[in-house]
């Protein structure tokens, strides 16, 4: 397993509930399992999300299988309430985590399409049956290359540099992007000094309750696209955005007056749709993140789509090959799932290969 946050934690779960030991296991020991995970302690990305997003403001988080989130203080840093659970949930159940390990890359050892993958680490070398990947996409923010962007002899940053507003008093703010996190950041960042927002496309809002079948339907249409091998969507660009009392307010401060985007950037701000200049002193890209899975560029698995072709969490063109937190299961939500899914793909691999009747062999899902 590669990667401790959400579907991480949930798939190695599933993989002690299914009988992998913690590898090295005893050598009678049928299969084994060992998570591989490059930050240096529990919470996956939630350890880097910005202090001012607090829990209260906090899209709903599952709770992890077999133990629930303790009670939740609204006003605590998500950053520390998760990274705490995550770290009890880890403790509780003893799940088999080294860290901090980069991943660097994961191949073939041989062709033979029932052999093993080596993965290589800034830890050394571990051998293994299969692999769930579950890196998330924190570690790869998406910037948009525009036209005079080397230009701007402002700041400019990503959501995943973000700290707190205070830092942008009396300065003029633009905040590009259509997401939950932009428009958070500017019901924050509006508090305390003037903001812009601009969107490649109209956002699109809800006025009803996000319910079950409504997460339901989007998941649908993201599983669709991995299925044909086409890059995800992110489960929220196909949700929209949901009307909450803050943004509300921030609607009434005026801070969520989209304009169209851009055309270029100039040295002291931004040239605007219909040609007019808009001065700024900071770009804030609120653009999003692609899926981390760089480390696995020697397996080949993107297609001609430009995405990776999936069967549920099974990569398609490498039945070893499970991603969790990928698409679909990107969520909260999908990724408890996706970590089940993926250990019963697992199982099922292994027992056709190993045999009906016959005993398991000794190395598990990720062993050295």
């Amino acid at each position: 397993m590669i990667g401790a946050g959400q579907a991480g934690l949930s798939a190695a779960y599933h993989l002690q509930r299914r009988g992998f030991l913690p590898a090295p296991a005893p050598e009678e020991a049928p299969r084994s399992y060992v998570v591989l995970d490059a930050e240096a302690g529990p919470g996956g990305a939630w350890r880097h999300r910005w202090q001012s997003l607090r829990m209260a403001s906090v899209n709903g988080i599952s709770d992890l299988p077999g133990i629930p989130k303790p009670e939740v203080d609204p006003a605590e840093p998500s950053s520390g309430f998760l990274s705490r659970y995550f770290g009890d949930y880890e403790d509780g159940l003893g799940l088999n985590i080294v860290r901090p390990v980069k991943v660097r890359s994961v191949s073939r050892e041989d062709n033979h399409p029932s052999g093993r993958l080596r993965i290589e680490t800034s830890a050394g070398c571990w051998s293994a049956r299969a692999v769930i990947n579950a890196t998330g996409t924190w570690t790869r923010p998406f910037w948009p290359i525009y036209p005079g962007q080397s230009t701007f002899r402002g700041r400019q940053l990503h959501v995943a540099d973000y700290v707190a507003a205070e830092e942008f008093r009396g300065q003029h703010v633009i905040v590009v992007g259509g997401g939950i996190s932009a428009v958070g950041l500017l019901d924050e960042i509006s508090q305390v000094t003037s903001t812009s927002w601009f969107t490649r496309r109209e956002p699109v809002w809800r006025d009803a309750e996000f319910d079950q079948k409504a997460g339901h339907d989007a998941v649908a249409l993201v599983e669709e696209r991995v299925r044909q091998g086409l890059p995800p969507q992110s489960v929220v660009s196909v949700t929209g955005l949901i009307w909450t009392p803050s943004l509300r307010a921030a609607e009434a401060r005026g801070a969520l007056d989209r304009r169209p985007m851009f055309t270029e950037i100039e040295p002291r701000g931004v040239r605007l749709a219909g040609g007019g200049f808009l001065a700024a002193d900071v770009i804030l890209w609120a653009t999003g993140f692609r899926a981390e899975l760089e480390h696995l560029a020697a397996l080949h698995l993107r297609g001609s789509g430009g995405g990776i072709a999936m069967n549920g969490t099974q990569v398609a063109a490498e039945e070893r090959v499970h991603l969790v937190g990928y698409g679909p299961s990107s969520s909260t939500i999908g990724a408890n799932r996706a970590g089940r899914a993926a250990v019963a793909g697992i199982l099922g691999m292994l027992g056709s290969r190993d045999g009906a009747g016959a005993p398991p062999a000794a190395d598990g899902a990720v062993s050295r």
